[in-house]
Parts: structure tokens; C-alpha cells; sequence
């Protein structure tokens, strides 16, 4: 009886191939798990060949849906990444330790902000941690923690689902980002019907845009959109040469936009919504040490005030 040949597939590859089948995009798969969309499709190619089926039908301009094979693969590759995660997490109740993979995932609007010092401050408390950032717009990550690529994730309150848990750390009032020779610019406060007639930048990001907007539609006013954006420092960069002011919830640490222009930063006033900043989990997710640990520790940074600026 010849020996049993070892699976020649790994953990890595199952995540990828559970990320491309819950974003049906090898790019936004790529994006989703912070790797190059070439090694995602390297991947995808290792394991249909070790299968020996395809996994997926590729159509032309409409990204990759999962055959009838690859959806039932897709199912176990879920359960294959859940027991793993649960070793690790054996291990570490046995052990009495924090370390393993962490995968965590940020709103791209506040990651340069929030995330780094966040995570400085865990991994010198907790060296063994495999500490992995992705950086998303909501949407992915909410596709994220759905499909189990993200542990948890550091966002806002926006249009959240049932099935997923939002603990907040922070609530955070917007205001408005002028450049420093905008008249509005040396004001104490403004309000939105004081913008509305001015150029607006907006930051144009799935979930995050319909907020900004959602601001004037409650003070029964428009803004004037003059630019759109998808990238934080872009935005940043048009509001300092003069395009536009624009608005956003979590203040930079410098006062300057990439290329150094100076920006000034004003609160908008009452009644405008504050947005809540927070974790996001799955509903009914089991806690690992791991992810309490870094539950705990956020929970400590913003009631230190460690995190803000």
C-alpha cells in the first residue's frame, strides 16, 4: 500500500480562494487580504490544478463567479480556516499566551491616522502576534468580516448589517477642511448652509460619501460639488491648492496637506451628526485571545486618550 501524498495546498492559498469568492474579483480579493492580484491568481491556478477542477468561470468584463465545484470547495475552505483558527486558539488558552495571526482591517479614511500608533502600541505588548493591516473601503470591509479574511475591524457606524457586532471607542463630530486662504477658513465654527455655496471636495467613498452628504440633506441645503475623490490624500492635496473645501471626521496630525500646503480645520456646528468610530466583529463570533486582547487594547488606547490627536 503506497503512503498517502501529502496535500500540496496551504491555508494561504484557502483564504485567498475564500476571498475571490466572496468579492468575485481577483483585484478586489487582492486588496482585500493586502497582497498583489498575481499571487492571488497564482493561487487560484495551484488550486485548480491540485483539485483537478475548475474553480471558477472567468466572463469578460464581469469579474469571476464560483462553478457549482468551487462554491461547495469555497464551503469546506470555511470550515478547513475555522479549525485552523482554533488550534491557535487552543494553543493559546493551553500556553496562557497572545501570538498568532491578528488580521485586521481599517477604513482607508483614518488608517494613516488611527491604525499605526494602534498597533505600535500592541505589538510591543504582544511580540508574538502576527500582526496583518488591510486597509478597505466599507463595503470590503464588511465582506471581510463575512467571509473570515478580517478579524476585526476598526470603522464606523454605517449602514451596519444585523449580522455583525460594532463596539464604539469614539464619537466624532465633523468639520470642515479649507484651504488657508478660504474665507471661512479663520471662522470659530461654520455651519452647512455657510459651505453650501462654496466648491466642495468631496470624499467619494462607498458608505462614507452618502454620510457627508447625508449632512446637507439634514440641513435642507446642497452642496457644490466641484471635485470627487476616492483617496484621502488627494482630497487633501485639491483642498490646498484651492479647489474646494471638504469634510471629513478624524484630524490628521499635521495641518498641512501631501505637498505642504497649509490647511485649516474647522468644527461644523450643531446639529450636524456625529459619526461613531469603533470595532466591528461578527455577530457571533467567538472571541480568540488574540482579538480580545486587541479589543482591550484599543478600548484602553481611546479611554487614554492614545489614540487621538
Amino acid at each position: 500500500m503506497q503512503p498517502t501524498m501529502p496535500s500540496r495546498f496551504t491555508l494561504r492559498q484557502l483564504e485567498y480562494l475564500v476571498a475571490v469568492g466572496s468579492c468575485g474579483s481577483v483585484a478586489r480579493a487582492a486588496e482585500q487580504v493586502n497582497v498583489s492580484p498575481p499571487s492571488i491568481s497564482a493561487a487560484i491556478a495551484q488550486l485548480e490544478q491540485e483539485f483537478g477542477l475548475p474553480l471558477f468561470v472567468r466572463r469578460h468584463a464581469q469579474g469571476l463567479s464560483l462553478t457549482q465545484g468551487g462554491r461547495q470547495l469555497v464551503e469546506q475552505a470555511h470550515v478547513v480556516l475555522a479549525e485552523a483558527a482554533r488550534l491557535n486558539d487552543l494553543a493559546n488558552d493551553i500556553t496562557g499566551k497572545v501570538r498568532g495571526p491578528l488580521n485586521v482591517g481599517c477604513l482607508l479614511t483614518f488608517a494613516q491616522v488611527v491604525l499605526p500608533r494602534l498597533r505600535r502600541g500592541f505589538s510591543d505588548r504582544y511580540p508574538e502576534v502576527e500582526f496583518n493591516q488591510t486597509e478597505l473601503d466599507q463595503s470590503a470591509i464588511l465582506d471581510g468580516l463575512r467571509n473570515a479574511t478580517i478579524d476585526v475591524a476598526l470603522s464606523y457606524d454605517l449602514n451596519l448589517p444585523a449580522d455583525l457586532r460594532f463596539l464604539p471607542l469614539s464619537n466624532l463630530p465633523p468639520y470642515a477642511i479649507f484651504p488657508a486662504a478660504h474665507p471661512l477658513a479663520s471662522h470659530p465654527q461654520v455651519g452647512l448652509a455657510e459651505l453650501a455655496p462654496y466648491p466642495m471636495v468631496l470624499l467619494d467613498l462607498p458608505l462614507s460619501s452618502e454620510y457627508f452628504l447625508s449632512l446637507f440633506e439634514a440641513a435642507r441645503v446642497r452642496p457644490r460639488i466641484a471635485e470627487r475623490t476616492r483617496d484621502m490624500a488627494v482630497m487633501l492635496g485639491l483642498v490646498g491648492q484651492g479647489f474646494g473645501y471638504s469634510i471629513a471626521n478624524i484630524r490628521p496630525w499635521a495641518d498641512r496637506a501631501p505637498d505642504g500646503q497649509p490647511l485649516c480645520h474647522v468644527p461644523i456646528s450643531a446639529p450636524a451628526r456625529a459619526m461613531r468610530l469603533g470595532l466591528l466583529l461578527p455577530e457571533d463570533a467567538h472571541l480568540s485571545r488574540t482579538v480580545d486582547a486587541f479589543v482591550q487594547h484599543c478600548c484602553a488606547a481611546w479611554n487614554g486618550d492614545a489614540a487621538s490627536g
